[in-house]
């Protein structure tokens, strides 16, 4: 049983090594945006370029995070967090070193393995660490901490854009992770899930980021129609077929089917597909337009982006708190149309707009609408399974989200008519741009009509979220995996505290 208090030496050494290394994480989805536009003038690149320097990582990143957590549970948590801490740092030193586009490319890939490893292996930690009376505050702690981590993560990425340079929003990992490693391996307890057996779904989780990546290469370069394009797009089809045959025949699947048995489960996962769609797409194109079209800084882009962060770190917990009074069912179609609002707003930037006029209330809308709606999706992605299920639940959610925002790096573009070269030409872009917030904006609402449509209260006593607060634009949060072992352990079933 995990004996480590919070309050003890050992216990702030955990905490403080987690939030380490899963901050380095974190913040990589946030501040690599606002540096795009200098990274596309640095390597003379075009808008596929910045589109891949996102989502290369995306790609290993979701294709790979539940593997990775299982990984964990193999092998042992605290070896499997160090390596992807370190794999991570090498692939970071990789970027900032990078002489061209392919590299850094490449590269952004092999952050997204490092990330799969540590992300999820950093909740583990806790959850195998800590006393079990302190550990729901212990996941507090990191969560709230995660938060201020994304919160600052545009400003920090456009600080160092706009001063030693974009290299830098990946050069900064190495410190951060020859602090965070000794710490670890000196003070964090080895474990393991005990009652881990079967096989490994290696395959499953090579066929899902294959599918990923050959379609967002098909998206990308859809504009050019070429054989190469239809082909990767026909192989990612069908490698998404072959993902969904090996998961429903493979013993010990990374994402069982039988899972989705649930209606509610199910539903939930698709209105998280159209909210993080059109999130990440807004995020992606929003560093763009402030930088390309209205004329500022990485560092005033990064800033201006704050008020959504801010709002989620300062209301998501209470908004949980309402969602279990209420039910998910209002917030989930509230929070959506809200969201939507905000993104038409959007449409009055453009060349010469105000900050506080055109900029700002279209981020406070949004992230009044994310705030209404991020704390009780999880909610109800947790509510909708099995208890000693929640954890594989809440990771299958958060992977759907990263793939949700992948796909609509790749594809907005694409549908808003955004040539190669648009990001240089603020006109352009300006146009585009526009008309992208409308798709984004569609695939809110269709999120509001079918979580109005399909979403039930859950039962009383259902388990609750531990991470509740939350600060993360990108994805929903990671909730820890829980085995039957410590179920058992902590008489089970009931709601976790938090």
């Amino acid at each position: 049983m995990p004996d480590v208090r919070l309050a003890s030496p050992q216990g702030r050494w955990i905490l403080l090594t987690t939030v380490l290394g899963s901050g380095m994480a974190m913040l990589d989805s946030t501040v690599v945006n606002v540096a795009l536009p200098r990274i596309g003038r640095d390597l003379d690149a075009d808008l596929a370029v910045l589109q891949w320097t996102v989502n290369a990582y995306m790609v290993t990143l979701a294709g790979l995070i539940l593997l990775g957590g299982a990984l964990g549970d193999r092998f042992g948590r605290r070896r499997v967090f160090v390596v992807g801490v370190v794999w991570f740092a090498a692939a970071s030193l990789l970027c900032g070193l990078a002489p061209g586009a392919g590299t850094l490319i490449a590269a952004r890939a092999l952050q997204g393995v490092g990330g799969a490893l540590l992300t999820p292996g950093s909740l583990a930690l806790i959850q195998a660490s800590f006393h079990r009376d302190d550990r729901a505050r212990a996941v507090g702690l990191w969560s709230g901490f995660g938060g201020i981590g994304a919160a600052i993560g545009p400003f920090l990425g456009g600080w160092l854009v706009d001063g030693p340079g974009w290299r830098w929003v990946f050069l900064i990992n190495v410190p951060v992770a020859l602090v965070c490693v000794p710490i670890a391996v000196r003070h964090v307890p080895e474990s393991s899930g005990g009652g881990t057996h079967g096989r490994f779904d290696v395959l499953g989780a090579g066929l899902g980021a294959l599918a990923l990546a050959l379609v967002t290469y098909a998206l990308i370069g859809a504009e050019e129609a070429s054989g190469a394009v239809v082909v990767a797009g026909a192989a990612g089809l069908a490698a998404a077929v072959a993902f969904v045959w090996v998961e429903r025949r493979h013993p010990d699947p990374m994402m069982p089917p039988d899972i989705f048995a649930s209606r509610q489960f199910t539903s939930v996962n698709l209105l998280t597909l159209c909210v993080y769609a059109a999130f990440g797409g807004f995020f992606f194109l929003a560093a763009l337009q402030l930088q390309v079209v209205v004329g500022y800084s990485a560092l005033a882009a990064g800033a201006a982006l704050l008020p959504t962060t801010a709002l989620m770190l300062l209301l998501s917990a209470r908004s949980g708190e309402l969602a279990d009074r209420i039910g998910p069912r209002l917030p989930l179609t509230v929070g959506p149309l809200l969201a939507a609002a905000g993104m038409v707003l959007m449409l009055r930037v453009g060349p010469g707009a105000s900050y506080a006029a055109d900029v700002l209330p279209a981020l406070l809308v949004l992230g009044l609408g994310m705030v209404a709606l991020v704390a009780p999706l999880t909610a109800t992605v947790l509510a909708s399974v099995d208890v000693g299920r929640a954890g594989l639940a809440s990771g299958i959610n958060n992977a759907a989200a990263r793939a949700a925002g992948l796909l609509a790096v790749a594809a907005l573009p694409l549908l808003a008519g955004m040539g190669p070269e648009a990001y240089r030409r603020p006109d352009a872009f300006d146009d585009a741009f526009g008309r992208a917030m409308l798709w984004c904006a569609g695939l809110l609402v269709a999120g509001a009509v079918l979580a109005f449509a399909t979403v039930r209260r859950p039962a009383p006593d259902c388990r609750r979220p531990e991470c509740r607060t939350h600060g993360s634009v990108a994805v929903p949060p990671l909730e820890p995996r829980t085995s039957a072992g410590r179920l058992r352990e902590e008489g089970g079933g009931g709601a976790a505290p938090g």
